[in-house]
């Protein structure tokens, strides 16, 4: 099982970018798929997770702004990033919380993480 994130890159403020992440492997179930971002010198911290029901919950730094959304045949997230601000500069990961087959338990699996640089 492996989560592969694109999408990253150098934007200026109140640009766009959108994120992908694709997972791939033989999984039994999802639970959610989402993101986190960690910029230099701070703590990990959730920005947006999608539930396998659709259900979304979002970093109150980025309502209104960004946007996760799935698709479940690909087993793909997406967060689209819009009105950009200096301070969503991170590395953002990709992350699912799932269960293997013949396994009873769920773990969140990783991403490598994608580069995100807004610049002012």
């Amino acid at each position: 099982v492996q989560l592969q994130a694109f999408g990253g890159g150098l934007v200026q403020a109140g640009g766009s970018l959108r994120l992908s992440c694709e997972l791939s492997g033989s999984i039994y179930s999802l639970r959610f798929m989402g993101w986190h971002r960690q910029a230099p010198g701070k703590q990990r911290e959730l920005v947006a997770l999608i539930t396998a029901g659709g259900s979304t919950n979002y970093a109150d730094s980025v309502k209104g702004r960004f946007t996760v959304s799935r698709d479940s045949a690909k087993n793909t997230v997406y967060l689209q990033m819009s009105s950009l601000k200096p301070e969503d500069t991170a590395v953002y990961y990709c992350n699912a919380d799932i269960r293997r087959y013949r396994s009873t338990a769920f773990y969140t699996e990783w991403g490598q993480g994608t580069q995100v640089t807004v610049s002012s």
